[in-house]
């Protein structure tokens, strides 16, 4: 679905004047069509949840609008799994320690996936702050996946990721997913309960599985649905 300027302004939850500022100077996706600015809505997801925006709640409706079956983040959750003391001293062998607890297809190498998700940390850092980071491949498709799934690890101590504002991180969402549609849609969904209190109070307490999905169902009834 093409977006014009004043479409995405509501879903950026910003004035038109910010959005075009936004395309000239701070690298937002859109083409000119008849001198009007028009954007894609999951170039829109990708780039506004990179930049740390939140989005207006109407997105995700915008994604059901257009007949889009997406699983649930709590789906994406429960499928992924919410795993407790996982170790590692640094990046490389957190990672590595969080890519042995992902329920992999066959087909997928493990070593292959971790050499990826240390590949887009080195491109920049996917901590978001508050002692969080989402580790997760550029491209998907690479991975060959039948669904998606979201894994939740929390660490045994925190550790150092680079993270913007200096905190070391001790909680990892890691997300893999069959396209980049997919993706996209639960990355963004991610990001927006990050910012809701009562998601992020579960994650400080390190309440239990159930509670936690719990939490995120409640958020995404709120959402209406996927």
């Amino acid at each position: 679905m093409q977006l014009t300027v004043s479409e995405a302004a509501r879903l950026l939850q910003a004035d038109e004047k910010t959005v075009r500022n936004w395309i000239r100077k701070k690298g937002l996706p859109a083409v000119k069509i008849n001198e009007q600015y028009r954007l894609n809505r999951v170039d829109l997801l990708e780039w506004a949840t990179d930049q740390g925006i939140k989005l207006s709640p109407e997105i995700f409706a915008a994604a059901r609008d257009e007949q889009i079956t997406f699983p649930s983040l709590s789906q994406a959750l429960e499928a992924g799994g919410i795993h407790y003391g996982v170790r590692g001293e640094d990046t490389q062998a957190v990672l590595g320690n969080v890519v042995a607890l992902l329920k992999l297809p066959p087909q997928v190498d493990p070593e292959f996936l971790l050499q990826i998700l240390l590949a887009r940390e080195a491109l920049g850092t996917t901590a978001i702050g508050d002692g969080i980071a989402i580790p997760h491949v550029r491209n998907p498709i690479l991975l060959h996946v039948s669904s998606p799934a979201i894994t939740l690890c929390f660490l045994e101590k925190p550790i150092d990721f680079n993270a913007l504002d200096g905190k070391p991180v001790d909680v990892l969402f890691t997300l893999i997913s069959p396209t980049a549609k997919t993706h996209l849609h639960l990355l963004a969904k991610l990001a927006y309960v990050l910012r809701d209190e009562r998601f992020k109070e579960a994650l400080r307490r390190r309440k239990g599985p159930a509670d936690i999905l719990a939490v995120v169902a409640a958020i995404e009834a709120e959402l209406g649905g996927g």
